[in-house]
């Protein structure tokens, strides 16, 4: 048995001064988390910050009462106990696991916490047989009960027209950080290696070789497009994110745009690996037409004429290059 997995207590173990000491490491660890939220979300969404910073004041508020408690029945010495110590008990994500999330998904988890915080306290009320201390941790179990509505929809406070101008900034910063650099990158992948494929395909009429130029292109193209993105702006003035999470999209796409129309050469035969290249390669633009449409609100004709011309050019000229 692992040793981290062999020493942990089961809960049912624990002592009411434990269940205590539980509590109030808990709630410091949820009110560090709120302020975590809070302080990434402040300089884009105020007002949701605000209300994860009122939360973070709810829970010091309700540790201060755990601690009066616990100096009242069993002396001012608190046991150190915390999550990772008890077998079984709900885990919390490290703020740096977590500071990357979209802001749907913060308040998602904000939910979340609060729902394991309540289940916790309507398990440890019934456990325990002092009166003081199963009033407190009910009182506890259903303040935990009204953060969840808070967090589940983070506008009690927060009138709606704030609620759309923080998500209209949520969509507008997930499209600046991943989608751009993501569609720039897929259609560089996918049309800037056509001509090379194809050109390889119908030059060598060899299927290995024809995979082995596109998985190069595809490799190569992805790491130029990925370090260009990212050495391109560091998104401090664009207001685009990170430089990092950009490259990272734009470099992935890219390959993977390539490889798209890259792996049906590992079929043996030419002409049925080649047919179902055409056809991928015709997915992939109208994909791209489609994101172009979603996303970006280019009207989703244009775009498709656009996109799709211009990827046929291209494989056009790969074809005829290769064939000459």
């Amino acid at each position: 048995m692992l040793p981290s997995v062999s020493f942990r207590r089961r809960f049912t173990d624990l002592s009411e001064q434990e269940v205590l000491a539980l509590a109030i490491s808990s709630e410091e660890d949820d009110a560090r988390i709120y302020r975590g939220y809070a302080e990434r979300l402040r300089d884009s969404f105020a007002a949701t910050a605000e209300i994860f910073e009122s939360m973070a004041a709810e829970e010091d508020t309700h540790r201060q009462m755990l601690i009066d408690l616990h100096k009242k029945r069993f002396g001012d010495v608190i046991p150190l106990l915390r999550r990772e110590h008890v077998a079984g008990f709900y885990a919390r994500s490290p703020i740096w696991l977590v500071e990357n999330l979209g802001l749907e998904k913060i308040r998602e988890q904000a939910g979340q916490m609060e729902r394991d915080a309540q289940r916790f306290y309507e398990l440890a009320a019934k456990r325990t047989t002092d009166a003081d201390t199963r009033k407190l941790l009910g009182d506890l179990a259903a303040a935990e009960a009204g953060h969840e509505q808070t967090a589940a929809d983070l506008t009690a406070k927060v009138d709606g027209e704030v609620r759309d101008t923080e998500d209209k900034d949520a969509h507008r910063q997930f499209v600046l950080t991943w989608v751009q650099p993501g569609l720039a990158g897929l259609m560089d992948g996918s049309v800037s290696t056509l001509a090379p494929i194809f050109a390889a395909a119908f030059a060598t009429g060899n299927t290995w070789d024809t995979f082995l130029v596109g998985l190069a292109a595809s490799v190569g193209a992805g790491i130029s497009m990925g370090f260009t993105e990212a050495a391109s702006d560091d998104g401090q003035l664009s207001g685009r994110g990170s430089p990092w999470k950009r490259g990272f999209a734009s470099g992935i796409m890219t390959t993977i745009g390539g490889l798209g129309h890259a792996l049906p050469y590992l079929i043996t035969d030419f002409w049925t690996a080649t047919t179902i290249a055409v056809i991928v390669v015709f997915i992939e633009l109208w994909a791209i037409a489609w994101i172009q449409n979603r996303f970006m609100e280019t009207p989703f004709f244009r775009a498709a004429l656009q996109v799709v011309l211009g990827g046929a050019l291209v494989l056009a000229a790969g074809v005829l290059i290769g064939s000459g």
